[in-house]
């Protein structure tokens, strides 16, 4: 058998081989992401193949019973999770530097270690000491957590397949490397390799892997977009590092909704979970103020309350400004087309500037009537009670469009102190029995611009 080595380019940005640079890639249309990497080829004179036997089984003999799921007690990660953690799952945790994945991952160790479960946390960024130091601040940790300080891959199998634990962490793909692949740490083919063979030991020996990934620019993780593909469940925390909220999304789960969100404190003893979010994201409300609203939207099943600002000023220049923060830059500019076309507003001789208070981002279409009432309010100067929330799909022609589970989201308003309600005309229908709050049935954006 002898071997050689070649070079071959990959696309740093979805995995997609050549053998020679291009300037875009064929697959994913992006610029300059391929980069050069050594590989090691084996050539053989004769080749030979095993065909092992497979087993063939049918639809109807397959048991549907549901795996017993790990509670890390952590209430808002089991959420996102679908209810807890899958034995022989392949997780991938992303997030900004700084955001707090170490410190969730090391909590998580800590919950599952009290339950005299045996977990591994592996490093290959800091040391023990630095691990204990940030332990400390957590509170005290069972003899059931172990540590390794280890970047070489077949090192990282051999201690996995002699301790068996019940979990292990993995903290950070980038800097693991394998000593068949010939490229540096952190390159395509080593971030594939590495999670090819933790992918095969979480399922060959029924544990959960997590895997902390860390994120380019652009927000996406750092390697192919193989990684992703690979993996079991990607979550992905949001929110500014510099700011005390943190948000877990989930991306991808092969074992539950994508949809929920797990929302959380950082403090100095680590991430605190935040068990009414909504209440969270609207203090420090101003009081009768012109463009700010209160609108809802729904994560999963939870419904979330957010303060919507808008602020409209004469614009100085022949081009008007446009800013959106926690938006979809485009959505906005579509409704105050929108305003301009139905309502008549004279909207383009004027600058725009939208924001999600607490530095949320949201993107359901319920959030279009609390954009264009906030832009209105102060177009016109008028504020808007703060005991009123508003929700509703805002089409071109200017009509208000029904939206999902409106009764969950009336319920949250009313629980919050709210005392009315605009809403959709069809959604009202569908309520029964809701006391306590007034509600207003809207059709159009215009009927919606006379109520104030």
């Amino acid at each position: 058998m002898a071997k050689g080595k070649k070079s071959i380019y990959f696309c740093q940005n979805c995995g997609h081989e050549e053998s020679k640079w291009l300037g875009q890639c064929p697959m994913c249309k992006e610029w300059n992401t391929f980069v050069e990497e050594k590989i090691t080829v084996s050539k053989s004179s004769a080749v030979k193949s095993a065909v092992r036997e497979a087993e063939v089984v049918t639809l109807s003999s397959v048991s549907t019973e549901q795996e017993d799921r790990i509670r890390t007690k952590i209430e808002e990660l089991d959420r996102v999770l679908g209810g807890g953690i899958v034995p022989g799952s392949l997780v991938l945790v992303g997030g900004d530097p700084g955001i707090g994945k170490s410190t969730l991952l090391l909590q998580v160790c800590r919950q599952l270690a009290e339950e005299q479960k045996k977990v591994l946390y592996i490093s290959g960024e800091e040391s023990v000491k630095q691990i204990k130091l940030r332990a400390d601040r957590m509170g005290e940790f069972d003899d059931h957590l172990l540590l390794l300080c280890e970047t070489n891959l077949e090192t990282i199998r051999q201690v996995i397949e002699r301790e068996r634990p019940a979990a292990a962490v993995i903290d950070s793909i980038q800097t693991m490397y394998s000593e068949e692949a010939a490229s540096a740490p952190g390159s395509v083919s080593q971030v594939r390799e590495a999670t090819h063979t933790l992918m095969q030991l979480a399922k060959g020996l029924n544990i959960t892997i997590f895997i902390v990934g860390h994120v380019t620019k652009e927000g996406t993780v750092a390697g192919p977009r193989v990684l992703e593909h690979m993996v079991d469940t990607v979550l992905y925390f949001e929110g500014d590092r510099h700011a005390s909220y943190r948000i877990l999304r989930g991306v991808k789960n092969r074992f539950g909704s994508t949809n929920e969100i797990g929302v959380f404190e950082m403090r100095e003893t680590g991430l605190e979970e935040v068990a009414n979010p909504s209440e969270y994201m609207l203090n420090g409300r101003p009081e009768n103020a012109s463009g700010s609203v209160v609108a809802c939207s729904m994560e999963g099943t939870r419904p979330i309350l957010m303060e919507i600002q808008a602020l409209v000023c004469k614009s100085n220049f022949g081009m008007p400004r446009r800013t959106a923060a926690g938006t979809d830059y485009n959505r906005v500019n579509l409704l105050m087309a929108v305003l301009e076309k139905r309502i008549g507003l004279p909207l383009s001789n004027y600058d725009a500037y939208i924001n999600i208070a607490g530095g949320i981002r949201m993107n359901e279409p319920a959030v279009d009537l609390g954009i264009v009432m906030a832009i209105v309010s102060s177009y016109k100067n008028r504020p808007i009670s703060e005991k009123t929330i508003v929700f509703g799909e805002v089409g071109l022609s200017g009509e208000v469009r029904a939206v999902s589970m409106p009764s969950q989201r009336v319920a949250e308003a009313r629980k919050l102190g709210f005392q009315t309600c605009i809403m959709p005309e069809v959604s009202k229908r569908m309520l029964k029995n809701m006391k306590g709050i007034e509600i207003i049935g809207v059709k159009s954006v215009n009927q919606a611009m006379n109520l104030f």
